[in-house]
């Protein structure tokens, strides 16, 4: 009988701890949702208060801070983004009453000019990479392992000790100063990295698929074409997101290789630094170009993400 009763308060328990745990679960994940918003409130509040600031204009941003700009919309203006984004000369007047005439910063040229140094940059290391990755996952040569090991050793060397050696030779062979130059030194940076992620994702692809192909007729060269390049679209995607903010972001290698280049040929980062030593006061300039250079790493990320995490996992679970 009194296996009888505990076997009877044993099933009736087994609801009430199931609901408990469900309750449990619920307030969790209404915990993790709250701590996440406050994350990404907190992260968005700069880019929020960046935005606002580089539609206000001089002596508003001076007098009064980003969040009051709400009672003061009709103050909202776009000749920030005229007098950065144009070379043109531009007048103002100051807190003393006086005419003041500056030329413009002509940040579409460095907008332009990113644009011609990040593209090649970002196209030239996938497509060597993928060829790179599809030779160590599904061709057999001598070296191989050595060859990848060596690949993925590159990966913890700071690119910081290769710059000098680099700008010698580039400057006995005349390519300091030139896009070829740059371009040449991002895909060098990048290609490591890049081999990697493809490799991990190459490799998963079956080798029935693979096989089937062969059996066709197809040579390695049409099979990578038409069957691993479109397989490999997320770990494609997911590295283009992270060799293209890297490269519009670089100032470094931008000023190691492009530093004689003159201001014609300066890129975005080049040119927001300079600002920075000629308009340290304007803050509605300096947001206005901190801006102008957020928004095609943003476009990027927002278009390519539903294959960043699908790229980023490649390899990660095999079998």
């Amino acid at each position: 009988m009194a296996d009888a009763a505990a076997v009877t308060l044993h099933k009736a328990a087994g609801p009430s701890r199931k609901k408990s745990y469900a309750n449990a679960r619920k307030r969790q994940k209404i915990i993790i949702s709250i701590i996440l918003l406050v994350i990404c409130i907190i992260w968005t509040l700069p880019t929020l208060g960046v935005l606002i600031t580089s539609f206000r204009d001089r002596d508003e941003v001076s007098r009064s801070g980003w969040w009051t700009a709400g009672r003061e919309l009709s103050a909202l203006t776009f000749e920030n983004y005229k007098q950065v984004l144009g070379g043109k000369p531009f007048s103002y007047t100051n807190a003393s009453g006086d005419v003041v005439t500056e030329r413009g910063d002509n940040m579409m040229g460095a907008f332009l000019n990113s644009l011609t140094v990040t593209v090649p940059s970002v196209i030239i290391p996938i497509l060597i990479a993928a060829f790179a990755a599809y030779g160590f996952a599904w061709l057999d040569f001598p070296g191989r392992k050595v060859l990848f090991v060596a690949i993925v050793a590159i990966l913890v060397v700071p690119l910081q000790i290769a710059l000098i050696p680099i700008l010698r030779d580039y400057q006995r062979i005349g390519l300091n100063g030139t896009f070829l130059g740059i371009w040449m030194a991002h895909t060098g940076f990048g290609l490591p990295l890049a081999t990697y992620l493809l490799f991990n994702y190459i490799s998963t692809i079956p080798r029935s698929t693979l096989e089937s192909a062969f059996i066709d007729g197809a040579s390695h060269f049409t099979t990578f074409v038409r069957l691993v390049l479109p397989l490999s679209v997320p770990a494609l995607a997911s590295f283009a997101i992270f060799q293209f903010i890297w490269v519009w972001n670089d100032l470094l290698v931008a000023l190691v290789f492009m530093s004689g280049s003159g201001e014609k040929y300066q890129v975005m980062t080049q040119r927001l630094l300079n600002m920075i030593g000629t308009r340290g006061q304007d803050w509605h300039l300096l947001t206005a170009g901190a801006f102008i250079s957020l928004i095609l790493p943003l476009i990027t990320f927002f278009s390519l993400q539903r294959y960043f995490v699908r790229g980023l996992m490649a390899g990660s679970v095999k079998g």
